[in-house]
């Protein structure tokens, strides 16, 4: 059974993933926070870590970047849905999603969702990088 670790700030989301993939097989922990995912790494591998990017503290670029430098075997899914969506929002100073998850591409994450995602998209995410385990 794959082991999948989320790190997400935010409750409801957190526990809507864990919800979605036990129930298609996997076995999920979630943290809320990025310092309690390098802990429970440590003490529990995972195969894949799907990590929100916008969150207090250690926000999820420096969170893939420690576990590229520290697990580098480890698959990482980096899920965004903040910053500005569309131009009528637009503040000149503001960080779109799309930058967001082009850091976490940068920082070494293996695929990109953008919040709100299906429940199929999340699922099909998971297994494209598990089975692209070797590049």
């Amino acid at each position: 059974m794959q082991r999948i670790l989320v790190i997400d700030d935010e409750h409801d989301v957190g526990d809507g993933i864990k919800r979605v993939l036990d129930s298609a097989g996997f076995s999920v922990r979630v943290v809320d926070n990025a310092t309690d995912a390098m802990l429970e790494l440590k003490r529990l591998a995972a195969d894949v870590v799907i990590t929100d990017i916008i969150m207090p503290k250690v926000n999820g670029v420096e969170a893939i970047e420690c576990i590229v430098r520290e697990f580098p075997m480890v698959r990482i899914i980096a899920i965004s849905g903040g910053g500005n969506f569309d131009v009528t929002g637009y503040q000149p100073a503001a960080i779109t999603t799309t930058a967001y998850l082009a850091a976490a591409k940068r920082a070494g994450a293996h695929s990109l969702l953008t919040k709100p995602f299906e429940s199929r998209e999340l699922i099909a995410a998971v297994n494209q990088v598990i089975g692209a385990g070797g590049d």
